[in-house]
């Protein structure tokens, strides 16, 4: 029997796809059931069956397709506009959600002590001298509050052995001697309220655990500690498992730096959110078990290795090697504890006081190294003031959804690790100023290690001079620049050669003119040129710029002479820089060029410029 093997091909139906509203889509449905089910309706009118059919599965798809096109917007920070929705792409970009920012401002101290006499010289009596301890709490007229975020030490004494205070006579006998001196000295304050709340965390283990703080418009969070003494450390996300922390630096170096960097390891942590409705914070910890804690940063890699019970061969294995890097999981979530959160809350334009309104003490905490009997003690607690010279600056009311929207852009295009050069500057100059200040950094290639990157910096002092930096502060970089670095690359951290250089000119001036002013008007714009904030790391002197600036000033004819020397080591009382350079021989193309990594300074301005005219 033969076998017919011709098949049957159905006509394909046309469809579209890019009706998007009520009317295209009743309009497809229409002439898709007059073509094909006319046999059965023939009306498909609005009042009809046919007609509710059409109308419904025009509604259906009129919605399905809103729906989509407002989920697909809500993916784009641009066209979000469900609060929620942006909330996580702020989250996903690493932008913090804050609420009103507090106002900074240095308040000035003023105690009145005794005086004491020795060799007939009067001075304040030492131990009397108190120290301001931080928490201090002070308040404007206007009744916002200020505290204190650092101890004022009036006994703390610079590298020569002289106060730090600021001192003039306060009270004086007949004879014109001094019997008490007046004593000032500046403390940083942040606007605000601290509060503490406290959280009873049941028998009950519940991983990712979150607790809410009872206030809003939370600023910073000093301290989170359980019961048991464990103290949880803020982290940016939970995978971090260690956090830097601050310790008092004890080396030579210690006036410069305040205190050394070091790597903390962070099992107990914490994450904190803030709901951009109702401004409130919320602290979310880890998913693990305080039982099975390990606190080692990176677990032992000896644990891993390979047993051979009683053999000298082994077949074929695998290796994860992400086993090598598995610490404790997200970090651990409290239990039967209660947990202590001390924190503090306020801020906005009002809290951006007037210059001389803090003139209240709210509540002070005071402390007497040198235990002094009780009335002085008192005296000098009972003749504490304060005031601030300069008005608070940095109070904010809260960014609104377009402000944190703005920022999603440039924050997905910030890179948290140092890939380019720019990247590496960034990040030596956003290291917090209490670990050492860099004032300039410059990055060179290591023509013998093309993955390692030499870093040149420098150092000011008390009176604005380039010194070298300490080594304290280069220890604090290494360690804050390692979490950010790619594994194969290296920075080597050099100190910048400090150019000493001098100048010396000859001009011609106009007959009528008075020559020493007109020298005096050169030597003022050579030292305008010359200021050490004007130089950067590798930057040349441009030989034809100090040129034409000595030309353009009014009743100069010519420049006779213009001639650059350096100068190094001891001269008069003067101290300079240890580093040798002759410009002369190192012009280039009209340019005086420094070594590499090397930075010009002119150090005494008053000395170092030497100019006649004729």
């Amino acid at each position: 029997m033969a076998v017919n093997t011709k098949k049957i091909v159905k006509s394909s139906k046309v469809r579209s796809y890019l009706n998007k509203d009520f009317d295209g889509f009743r309009s497809d449905l229409l002439q898709y059931a007059k073509m094909y089910f006319s046999d059965r309706i023939e009306d498909f009118s609005e009042p009809s069956v046919g007609g509710l059919l059409l109308d419904l599965a025009a509604y259906v798809g009129d919605v399905m397709s809103f729906y989509l096109d407002h989920q697909y917007k809500e993916l784009n920070s641009e066209t979000a506009t469900e609060t929620k929705n942006i909330e996580r792409l702020l989250r996903t970009a690493g932008i913090p959600i804050v609420g009103s920012s507090p106002a900074t401002v240095d308040v000035d101290f003023y105690i009145e002590v005794q005086s004491q006499v020795r060799n007939s010289v009067y001075f304040p009596d030492l131990n009397s001298l108190p120290v301001i301890l931080k928490g201090t709490t002070v308040r404007s007229n206007s009744g916002v509050g200020f505290e204190l975020i650092d101890d004022v030490d009036y006994s703390q004494r610079d590298s020569s052995g002289l106060l730090f205070a600021s001192m003039q006579v306060g009270r004086s006998d007949a004879n014109g001697n001094p019997l008490s001196f007046i004593m000032r000295m500046s403390g940083e304050c942040v606007s605000g309220e601290t509060h503490v709340d406290s959280f009873s965390i049941p028998d009950v283990f519940v991983p990712y655990r979150t607790i809410t703080l009872n206030s809003d418009n939370v600023t910073a969070i000093a301290s989170v500690r359980d019961s048991t003494g464990n103290e949880y450390y803020e982290v940016d996300s939970l995978a971090e498992d260690v956090v830097y922390r601050a310790l008092p630096n004890m080396d030579y170096d210690r006036e410069e730096v305040d205190n050394s960097l070091v790597l903390q390891a962070a099992p107990y942590r914490y994450v904190k959110t803030v709901d951009f409705n109702t401004k409130m914070s919320i602290l979310q910890f880890g998913s693990g078990k305080a039982n099975t804690l390990d606190n080692d940063v990176v677990p032992d890699p000896s644990q891993f290795a390979i047993p051979l019970y009683g053999k000298k061969t082994f077949k074929k294995f695998s290796i994860d090697p992400g086993n090598f890097l598995n610490s404790q999981t997200m970090g651990i979530s409290p239990i039967n504890t209660t947990i202590t959160v001390q924190y503090r809350r306020g801020g906005g334009l009002h809290h951006n006081v007037a210059a001389e309104s803090i003139r209240t003490i709210d509540g002070l905490q005071i402390f007497f190294p040198k235990s002094p009997p009780p009335n002085v003690s008192s005296s000098v607690r009972s003749s504490l003031e304060v005031k601030n010279v300069e008005p608070a600056v940095g109070g904010e009311e809260p960014p609104g959804l377009n402000d944190l929207k703005a920022l999603i852009p440039s924050s997905r295009n910030a890179q948290s690790r140092i890939v380019t050069k720019q990247d590496l500057l960034a990040r030596i100059y956003s290291m917090p100023s209490e670990f050492g200040r860099v004032f300039r950094a410059g990055v060179r290639s290591n023509l013998i290690n093309p993955l390692s990157s030499q870093v040149y910096i420098v150092s000011r002092n008390k009176d604005k001079q380039l010194v070298t930096s300490s080594d304290t502060l280069k220890k604090n970089m290494r360690v804050y620049l390692n979490k950010f670095r790619l594994i194969s690359d290296a920075i080597d951290i050099l100190d910048s050669p400090v150019i000493n250089i001098g100048v010396k000119f000859i001009v011609s001036v106009n007959p009528s003119s008075n020559r020493s002013l007109v020298v005096t008007n050169v030597i003022n714009r050579i030292k305008d040129y010359f200021q050490t904030g004007n130089f950067n790391i590798d930057e040349p002197i441009i030989i034809s710029d100090i040129t034409n600036l000595i030309i353009n000033v009014p009743d100069v004819v010519s420049l006779s002479n213009l001639t650059f020397f350096g100068i190094s080591g001891t001269t008069g009382m003067r101290s300079y820089s240890n580093f040798s350079f002759e410009p002369i021989s190192n012009i280039q193309k009209g340019m005086i060029i420094g070594p590499p990594g090397g930075i010009f300074e002119m150090r005494y301005p008053n000395f170092d410029i030497l100019g006649s005219a004729i």
